[in-house]
């Protein structure tokens, strides 16, 4: 955000293209249909910081461009969320409150992530999955998310900073 006031932008079509990338794959319907992530509100926002906290991940660098454009898909991120409450009928004085709680969920999840990646810790990886996916539950399915996890970081890890970056975001469908 405060790159914004001093006129540093990632062009905006490339991170709408990879935002669009990020909120299909986590639309997938095996995740919900097969593997029991809630359809709702909340876990389709889950299923999308998860894909977004893998990609930052990846675009961790002190490269300034990668960091412009990262703050710039944040801001899509939080700004499609604004308008996605106000479109559900929050009000002014709830939408302030609801984004700062989904803020402070947001970066746990990445924090816990992080963590358990860094370490390549699967029962790390397990507990941050059930807790901010499956409310804490352990479905079957469970080791199910936890293998399509390990497999999209190490193919975003594999992708070109630059083909990201020019919005060309193409993961594998989970299976």
């Amino acid at each position: 955000m405060i790159l914004s006031l001093f006129g540093k932008k990632a062009n905006p079509v490339r991170v709408l293209e990879v935002y669009s990338a990020i909120v299909a794959q986590s639309r997938h319907p095996i995740f919900y249909a097969q593997w029991g992530v809630n359809d709702t509100v909340n876990g389709r926002f889950d299923m999308i910081s998860l894909h977004l906290c893998l990609l930052f991940r990846r675009l961790k660098t002190s490269e300034e461009k990668t960091r412009v454009f990262s703050q710039s898909l944040f801001d899509l991120f939080f700004k499609d969320m604004d308008e996605s409450l106000r479109e559900m009928g929050a009000g002014d004085m709830i939408v302030p409150k609801r984004i700062q709680q989904m803020g402070e969920l947001f970066y746990g999840m990445l924090a816990k992530l992080t963590e358990a990646l860094d370490k390549n810790s699967a029962q790390d990886l397990r507990s941050a999955l059930s807790r901010n996916i499956f409310d804490g539950k352990e479905p079957a399915s469970l080791a199910l998310l936890e293998a399509y996890v390990v497999a999209l970081e190490k193919e975003l890890r594999a992708m070109e900073t630059s083909t990201i970056l020019s919005g060309n975001l193409k993961m594998t469908a989970p299976a």
